[in-house]
Parts: C-alpha cells; structure tokens; sequence
C-alpha cells in the first residue's frame, strides 16, 4: 500500500527542467543556502514521532518544504510532505499520526537542483514498482545529473520530479545486476558530485556517503537498540539516541531486522569535508569527523585574531547566530571585551535561506538590531562567518554606524569566497560573489567598514584541525580556492564561461588582495 497525495503538478515534468534549473541557480542564489537535511529511524513503534524530532533538529538545513516517508513490516507504506516549514507542513496532528510504522526517513529542503515552490520537488521521493517500493531522500548535488538523465530518458524513463535525486531511483531500476545491492551499488558508481542518501525498501534502511564525504551521516541508537542516521548528530540529542559511528566516503549502511552492516562501493575515494559545514552550515552543537562544530568555530576566531589583529578596538561583537563562536575566540584571543552589540529577532527566518534577494533583503532590515548603548562612540572588532554578496554585511555595518559605533573593523572566519560550490551548496554564480570581482581593499570600500580582514586558507585548515592523510587535511576549500576534489561534468564549461578576471588570476596563483 502506498499513500501518496497526488495532483496534476505532481505528475507532470516541466518541459523547460534545465533552463528553470539554471534560472534558479542564477536569480535565486545570492547568499549562503544550506543544502538539505535527512533523517532517518529503523526499529521504533514511534518511527514517525522520531523522524519529526529529528527534523526539528535539522530545520536549519531547509526550510522550503518537509516531509516524511513511514512502512511497517508487512511492506505497508505511508507518505506525507509538503512546502514550507516542518511545523507548517504537520501542522494537522492527523498528518503525522497517519504515518504509521517501525521505520522511516524524514527530509527537509532548500533546492539546489528544481523548483522550489513545487511540491513534487520536496522529499522523500516515493516510488511503487510491480516489485518493490523505495522511498528516497537526498543531500547535495550531482554534476553529472543532466547527462545522465538525457540518457535514461532516451532509453524509456520517465521523470515525474526536476530534482536530481530521482536519477539515482532509475539507474538502480535499469540496472540487471540480480541483487538490490548490487544494483545500488552499480548506480552509485556512475553518479558523481556531492551526496548523502537515504533510501527506504520493503526490508531495509540504507544511508550512502560520496566518495569525498562532503558532508556527514552519522549513525546513532536508541535506548530500545533501534537505530538512527542524520545528516548532524545535534539531531540525536533530541531522543536521546548514542553516537555510534560516522559513514565514511564511499561507504553505505544497510540497518534491517538483523542489525547494522557497513558497504563499500568504491575504493576511489578522497577525504573533502565541506568547510562551510564547519563555518556556518551546521548547528554548534554537531560534531563532524570527531570535532565539535563550536569548538572549531572558537579555533577559527581564535586563528583570526592572530592574523588580523585590530589592537585599536575597544570590543568584539558578533552576527548573530552563526558568527558568536568565532567573535568568542577573537575576543579571548586578543584580549578585547566581548559585548552583545546586536539582537536577533530569532522569528525571523534566515536570510540565506529565502528563495529571492528581495526576501533576503528585507529579512536583513527586520531580522537584526544594534544595542545603541553598548556600541555608541566605540571602536568594534566585528565578527562574522562569510562575505557572499555582501548584502548583509553591508546593511550591519550601516546599522552600527546609525546606532553610533565610532569604527567598525570587520573580521571575517573564513577566507574571501571566491568560486561558486556545484556540490550541494546552492552558492551564487561568479558574477554575483562579491570576492570574485573585488579585491579586499574594494570590498573594504564598498562596505563602509574601516578596516576588513580575511581568514588565510592555511588559518581556515589550522583552525578547524582535520587530520586527514589528504589535500588541505581533508577540508574542501573550493569555494575559496576554485580547488575542486570531484569532477564538475555538466559544470565544467558553465564554470570555465563564467570566470571573472579576478577569479582567472588566482587560479593562476596570484595573491590578488596584495
């Protein structure tokens, strides 16, 4: 049994998927997007409970649209999703209690790849064969989705979303390789790009990690043994589930009545952890690869202070959330005072999440606030993660300015964000990136600031502390580098079309910002 609510949008493909994909990338793109968040339970009567908690977890992940697949042991599924946030979407009590079973997986979205205002897009994905039925979600980006969905298509598949994820549905479905696994496996081995996947069937609960490990799934379990995996381990904190193990690059997890197994189906692996995972994507409260998320932010803030020292300043504040960690450690590191400079409206929805710079923009008036009595007539060490556009910083230091800050020198934990990310970071296009076309001393011009500084590459890979036998310790720094450790296939010559002059001479290895 499947339950699935169907409408005319739902069956149909738009006829323009790849133009609309590329216009979403291009207009809907201008500051730092999370990727997505999974979530997943086998072995638990609440499994719908379980895999709603778990999301809540991850809400930060996405916030376009939610949803959550259930089965039981009889092959009975149970199926509900919808756009917006997850509370919003499981608004009715009945929508959630409807989904009945031992086992889920759970999704929330901000698109990288279809549109994002179409429920068929949201995931988990549900799909009824004659023999089997397999619930899908999915966390990143393929870059080799357009071609291969040309060829499959061209043999007789039929898509009913724009997503990527469904790509990997169909290549298991054509596979003749005689068992699931092997037809997984084979599949995996033909995709390529960032992803973690979540994959549901009439028997098991299946968690697969890219070759590069972009970002983590980890493994937890509950009390009554029943095993879970999420995109961070913050979710387990929820349900009191214990870290058991991450899933390493190239690796997949198989959980069914027998317990937990690890596969590998491929050894042409290498280490890239995401660095914004660490910078700014995931909650303070996850580790990644054995490193607490705060802590690591703390580091950087500290390695800031040292390379961009600003001995004039009377405080330290930071932008709220994200930033409070780093300006912790600059302020500790320097010995300047930490003040709480600006209030966040935390009923505000992150502005990196909005799906228009006209959204963004307005979540940037609303969202934030100068305390004018703790920054009038003072000299501030400002502390944030990240410069995209420079939206954000700008309006900020335009606020300090109006509340009466005497100088605002502006720090940020992370190196100028110079290249756009096609591996699940739904990061603007090079024209868009402000690094890309400015040097720092322009950028430092066209904020109003009184001073900014960058985080070295070297700073950034010190400060987060992998130890991986890899390029930069394991720490992905493309976006900072235009270093990319998977091939970009579909985006290599979108890329090369787009390079600004300033890109072009750093790939040269010219230190622009001299």
């Amino acid at each position: 049994m499947v339950v699935e609510p169907l409408n005319d949008e739902q069956t149909c493909l738009s006829e323009n998927y790849w133009t609309d994909r590329e216009e979403k990338r291009d207009d809907c793109s201008g500051s730092l997007h999370e990727e997505c968040g999974i979530f997943g339970v086998f072995g638990h009567q609440n499994a719908n409970q379980l895999v709603y908690f778990g999301l809540h977890a991850l809400q930060h992940r996405g916030q376009e649209g939610a949803g959550i697949t259930t089965s039981n042991e009889n092959g009975d599924f149970y199926h509900y999703k919808g756009n917006g946030l997850l509370a919003q979407v499981f608004k009715d009590p009945a929508k959630l209690n409807g989904l009945k079973g031992n086992r889920g997986i759970g999704h929330v979205r901000y698109s990288t790849s279809g549109s994002s205002s179409s429920v068929t897009n949201v995931q988990p994905f549900l799909f009824h064969f004659h023999d089997q039925t397999i619930s899908l979600a999915h966390n990143g980006n393929l870059t080799n989705a357009r071609s291969l969905r040309k060829k499959l298509e061209e043999n007789g598949s039929v898509f009913h979303s724009d997503s990527d994820s469904e790509v990997l549905v169909h290549l298991i479905r054509t596979s003749h390789r005689p068992s699931f696994h092997e037809r997984l496996e084979e599949a995996l081995n033909q995709i390529r790009g960032g992803f973690n996947f979540l994959i549901l069937t009439d028997e098991e609960l299946i968690g697969v990690v890219d070759p590069n490990s972009f970002r983590p799934l980890a493994v937890g379990q509950l009390a009554n043994g029943a095993y879970v995996l999420s995109s961070e381990t913050c979710a387990f904190h929820a349900m009191g589930a214990k870290f058991v193990r991450n899933v390493h690059a190239g690796n997949y997890v198989v959980i069914n009545k027998d317990g937990l197994t690890i596969h590998q189906y491929t050894d042409k692996t290498q280490i890239a952890l995401e660095s914004m995972e660490f910078i700014y994507f995931a909650r303070p409260d996850s580790d990644i690869a054995g490193i607490n998320v705060h802590s690591a932010r703390k580091n950087l803030g500290r390695v800031l202070a040292k390379e961009r020292p600003c001995k004039q300043a009377d405080m330290v504040i930071g932008v709220p959330n994200s930033s409070l960690s780093a300006a912790t450690g600059y302020a500790e590191e320097s010995g300047l005072p930490y003040e709480l400079g600006l209030i966040k409206n935390q009923y505000i929805q992150r502005t990196f999440i909005q799906p228009t710079q006209e959204l963004r923009e307005q979540g940037v008036k609303r969202k934030l606030s100068a305390v004018k009595g703790v920054v009038e007539g003072k000299s501030i060490v400002l502390v944030d993660d990240s410069i995209v556009r420079g939206t954000t910083s700008k309006r900020l230091i335009k606020l300090l300015k109006e509340a009466g800050a005497r100088e605002i020198h502006l720090r940020i934990s992370s190196p100028p964000l110079r290249f756009p990310n096609f591996y699940g970071i739904d990061l603007s296009t090079s024209s868009e990136l402000m690094a890309a076309n400015h040097t720092v001393d322009e950028m430092c011009q066209i904020l109003g600031c009184d001073s900014l500084g960058f985080m070295t590459v070297e700073g950034l890979i010190e400060g987060i502390g992998l130890h991986f036998d890899a390029p930069h310790r394991g720490l992905c720094t493309d976006v900072f580098t235009g270093d990319y450790p998977a091939p970009l296939c579909d985006y290599e010559e979108r890329l090369k079309g787009q390079l600004t002059p300033l890109q072009k001479r750093v790939l040269k290895g010219e230190n622009v910002d001299d």
